[in-house]
């Protein structure tokens, strides 16, 4: 998509379809005398995210006017307006229109709205349909126009398409099929990214994992014929030897059968998904690459699929981890904190000094949370409260969690040091405790993203499928970073 600025008034801007905000209650006047009796009526109303397509509009120079209600001004800020030109672009995008330009009115003029309009059309642009033989209409250009001066709007139109281009990226890859991206197929788009964009890539093979120690990680692996691997993606400054190193690791499980603890049958498919906290690590760290933060970036993908092979690990094993805890296997379908515990404990020792990660953990956090919020758990304040700014900034809703020593007490393991599951009360606050264990005194966010990966129904600001969550908080919070 062809991304642009302009500065014009809306009355002389020539385009296929030109986007106005609609406030709910305050038609604007320019409109309000030719669409009296639509404004009567009530068929428009300004409503967040009801659109009405007007043809002709005298006065104007665009064929097309889409009036894109936002609701009350009060409750609109960047979130809402990335959401409505979504859900714009969408909407012009089922009727075959290919280009587009968003009039922003003086008060939405700003950089970071200017930002959230780019990452609004990209991110509704986005279709999931790689392997389709009829794909949708795309739209191929779209313009911001802006109505009054402000410094910094060309970086923030730059900025917005950096990272809506790096969620978009996660989305594609999790949108793969798990015939065609399995783990080493993961590794080789790590790879092709990595070399586009500057950054360094590294794969750990069974070989090099298997002497380095990381049994919880090969124990997930074992029951399939493919082989795993571990992603390393890293980013490092021109300055700041001294900086803080933050390290983003993401859950990397091409397909999740649930091993020998096998799933249901029922939506089996969407495991396929299982690797969208690494599809979002990869994502963010391709814009990370363009927007260069002033502190190191470490990525680690552990990546696997778990299958119920004749090799497979079985409940009851008992591996040694990279950390030299032992971990008693009592589901093999826990295997995501499995294979996250070798890749926290190898942040460590590679250096990393405050980590996230992001994994599809546990359906427990679906039924506390539903598809709204993602959980965040946490052992380090400071570092929480970066990450809720870097989130609500974004606009990716998070809920934090507890973490009470008492949910610990669940991982005690007669055999071995930790069990691999607490039982079902609370399940995805003691799989947030074993990954803890590993994590040690560095500070650690676990995000638990399986309510919010992806979406089982279209919305009207994004398809159905994956949602890239989180992406653009990953970002924000390496670009942001201050001491």
């Amino acid at each position: 998509m062809n991304i642009a600025l302009s500065r014009k008034p809306a009355s002389e801007i020539e385009s296929a379809a030109l986007i106005l905000l609609e406030v709910e209650g305050s038609p604007a006047e320019s409109l309000k005398a030719s669409l009296q009796l639509a404004y009567d009526s009530g068929e428009i109303s300004g409503k967040a995210m009801e659109m009405t397509l007007v043809h002709n509009m005298a006065g104007f120079r665009a064929a097309r006017l889409l009036l894109a209600g936002i609701g009350k001004r009060e409750r609109f800020g960047t979130s809402e307006l990335r959401n409505v030109v979504s859900a714009a672009v969408r909407h012009l995008k089922s009727r075959k229109i290919k280009e587009a330009t968003l009039s922003l009115d003086p008060g939405y003029s700003t950089p970071e709205h200017v930002t959230a309009a780019v990452e609004g059309a990209i991110l509704g642009d986005f279709e999931p349909e790689a392997f389709k033989s009829e794909k949708s209409t795309l739209l191929e250009s779209f313009t911001v126009n802006v109505t009054a001066e402000n410094p910094g709007l060309d970086e923030a139109l730059d900025r917005g398409r950096i990272v809506a281009e790096g969620q978009n990226f996660a989305r594609e890859v999790a949108s793969e099929p798990p015939n065609q991206l399995t783990p080493l197929a993961m590794a080789a788009r790590a790879r092709a990214m990595a070399e586009q964009f500057g950054l360094n890539c590294e794969v750990l093979d069974r070989d090099h994992m298997k002497q380095l120690g990381m049994g919880a990680l090969l124990g997930v692996a074992q029951g399939s014929a493919e082989p795993p691997a571990l992603i390393l993606l890293r980013y490092t400054p021109e300055s700041g030897k001294n900086a803080p190193h933050l390290g983003l690791v993401g859950k990397g499980v091409t397909f999740d059968t649930g091993g020998i603890s096998i799933k249901p049958a029922l939506d089996m498919d969407k495991m396929k998904f299982d690797m969208s906290g690494g599809a979002a690590v990869m994502g963010a760290m391709r814009a990370i690459a363009q927007l260069k933060p002033p502190i190191p970036v470490t990525a680690l993908i552990p990546t696997v699929e778990n299958m119920p092979g004749s090799r497979a690990q079985r409940p009851g094993d008992i591996v040694k981890s990279l950390s030299g805890k032992t971990i008693e296997v009592l589901n093999t379908d826990a295997e995501g904190r499995l294979i996250l515990a070798d890749a926290i404990t190898y942040a460590k020792q590679i250096g990393c000094t405050h980590l996230v990660d992001a994994a599809t953990l546990t359906g427990s956090i679906v039924i506390a949370l539903g598809p709204v919020n993602t959980g965040v758990f946490s052992s380090d304040a400071a570092l929480l409260d970066r990450w809720m700014h870097a989130a609500q900034a974004q606009g990716d809703k998070m809920w934090q969690m507890p973490m009470d020593e008492e949910y610990r007490e669940k991982l005690k393991s007669v055999n071995a040091d930790l069990q691999n599951i607490g039982g079902r009360p609370a399940g995805s606050i003691t799989a947030a405790w074993f990954l803890r264990e590993f994590a040690g005194e560095t500070p650690w966010i676990h995000l638990d993203i399986c309510g919010t990966a992806w979406l089982d129904d279209a919305q009207p600001w994004m398809a159905k499928g994956p949602t890239g969550v989180p992406v653009r908080s990953f970002v924000h919070l390496a670009v942001n970073w201050k001491d």
